[in-house]
């Protein structure tokens, strides 16, 4: 069963949804020097299942190194939404402090990515 899931930036210029098969699934953490920074619990999620609804010219883009990795933030408030990944550009990975509802503290299962060998 599908579920759609609804997050924003802190100060709610960037919106979006996210199109879940398998609800909140595969959580990770990773430990690139931007990931460690930013210290997001992020969810993998095929690109075509993210959908920014409000704000897409409200986002700044940042990308280092290789420039494969898209890390998307609010220009506003500089809150990190989502990414597309450099280990699979075939998907975004989206901030879970960002979803409606949704506790990072109270989360469990969450997988290391090693992102600083890659």
């Amino acid at each position: 069963m599908t579920e759609i899931k609804k997050g924003s930036c802190h100060c709610g210029a960037v919106e979006f949804e996210v199109e879940l098969e398998n609800g909140i699934d595969g959580l990770i953490r990773c430990n690139c020097s931007l990931c460690r920074r930013k210290g997001a619990i992020m969810c993998p999620i095929d690109i075509d299942k993210l959908n920014v609804t409000k704000g897409q010219a409200d986002l700044g883009v940042y990308q280092w190194n290789t420039g494969i990795a898209k890390h998307y933030f609010c220009k506003s408030c500089g809150i990190y939404t989502h990414h597309q990944r450099r280990i699979n550009p075939r998907q975004y990975a989206f901030n879970i402090g960002c979803i409606e509802g949704m506790d990072p503290a109270l989360l469990e299962h969450i997988t290391i990515v090693d992102g600083a060998s890659l």
